[in-house]
């Protein structure tokens, strides 16, 4: 998992990605874990960001929803272990997802971080299809202020945990964007899932 700098400057990591209902289910393949991205939605090298509109002023978000992959879920604050990974969402609310409440608000300018579990002990759980979206998707937040901040998806990629780029996912930016993040890529069933999907998205509109 990976390790790096968002908000004002904490220390970011996904918690141990187990795959508990994978184990569960005796599941060791990949053609039945959660969809995996598409190499065609992977970051070019100069990242392009259409539509991008000026930052909003900061605001707590409520909820995070996804429409193409039917997500539509509330957002718990997150802070960071003893050990200096961000928490997670308790295990057993697999309809929950988390934001980094020590770092940016999604919609003020910078890089605000979102975080889910991918599956639960009896089922997938409310980020199993983040690795489906594609360029162009939309994600809805609505935040504390009334206000819902729509951002479009750029880009969705996977990493190895020990190959985790910490600046390319958590460094700063000008604009508004938003990355949401859950475990993914191969599986073992000693270990896990062995890296984490990545969703790339900056700020488009708001109502």
């Amino acid at each position: 998992m990976g390790r790096g700098q968002a908000g004002r400057g904490g220390l970011v990591a996904l918690a141990a990605c187990v795959g508990i209902w994978l184990i569960g289910s005796g599941s060791g393949g990949q053609s039945t874990g959660p969809p995996l991205p598409s190499p065609a939605e992977a970051l070019s090298g100069r990242a392009r960001y259409p539509g991008s509109i000026a930052p909003l002023p900061g605001s707590p978000p409520a909820r995070i929803r996804i429409p193409s992959i039917r997500v539509d879920a509330p957002l718990t604050g997150l802070g960071l272990g003893p050990d200096g990974s961000i928490e997670v969402p308790p295990p057993a609310r697999r309809d929950l997802a988390g934001w980094y409440r020590d770092g940016i608000t999604p919609g003020a300018v910078g890089t605000a971080v979102v975080v889910g579990h991918v599956d639960h002990a009896t089922g997938p759980a409310v980020f199993y299809h983040l690795g489906a979206l594609r360029r162009g998707a939309a994600i809805e937040v609505p935040r504390a202020d009334g206000r819902t901040a729509v951002f479009t998806v750029h880009a969705v990629e996977v990493y190895e945990a020990d190959h985790f780029p910490d600046s390319r996912v958590y460094g700063p930016s000008p604009r508004a964007e938003l990355r949401v993040i859950t475990c993914g890529g191969g599986f073992s069933p000693r270990t896990g899932y062995q890296g984490n999907v990545v969703v790339f998205a900056h700020l488009t509109g708001t109502y």
